[in-house]
């Protein structure tokens, strides 16, 4: 089954998709990727409901193997060592940290961040749980294939977050080993529509220059 059909979800990933990219400037990746960050924690949480829901699922089993504590983002400069194991968040945590922002900017998108998380885990669990499926089955593919037009990849934070984009398109698109294939049997609807309105806002609160 194609995911990519007609709900509503896919016209945000497709808005997403659209947006100013290649017009940003380096402060304003930064801001994206600190949105993303906060993005990457509801991803994780999300997926460990979903694997308490299906507990003897084996693809979910490996979709969380490849997601958490894992070294497949392993080595990046000043973020993880030659196979070191982590959580995709904490490799984003540590990726921010190269390149530190002014505090009363890193206090506002900590701000949105902290009220995008409340949004996401006030998410009913099913929703959450076909979440996964519309992120890993083309949804979050067609997102960080438009965030890589972006041109200006000018400090250590952005390099690693490309890093990060670039990784992600690689294990989601393979049609039949990639993420993808691990999820895809959960049929996401538009349950998951308020997920992803949630995402978007967070991005364009972290980077108005998205649309203006």
């Amino acid at each position: 089954m194609d995911i990519m059909q007609d709900f509503a979800y896919k016209r945000i990933i497709n808005e997403m998709s659209c947006l100013k990219w290649s017009d940003l400037t380096s402060e304003d990746m930064m801001a994206v990727a600190w949105g993303y960050y906060f993005f990457s924690i509801q991803f994780r949480e999300n997926l460990e409901i979903t694997r308490e829901m299906h507990p003897a699922d084996a693809k979910l089993q490996q979709l969380e193997q490849e997601e958490c504590n894992t070294s497949n983002l392993s080595p990046w400069p000043g973020v993880a060592e030659p196979g070191e194991k982590m959580n995709h968040d904490e490799f984003m945590r540590r990726a921010l940290a190269l390149s530190p922002v002014p505090i009363e900017r890193s206090v506002y998108l900590q701000s949105m961040g902290a009220a995008y998380l409340a949004v996401a885990r006030a998410t009913d669990p099913l929703s959450c749980a076909l979440s996964i499926a519309s992120y890993e089955d083309g949804g979050l593919e067609s997102v960080f294939k438009a965030m890589l037009t972006f041109r200006h990849w000018d400090n250590a934070s952005l390099r690693a977050f490309r890093h990060f984009l670039s990784e992600h398109v690689r294990f989601d698109s393979d049609p039949d080993q990639g993420h993808g294939a691990l999820s895809r049997h959960m049929a996401p609807d538009d349950r998951v529509l308020g997920l992803w309105e949630a995402f978007r806002d967070i991005l364009l609160r972290c980077a108005p220059a998205l649309v203006n």
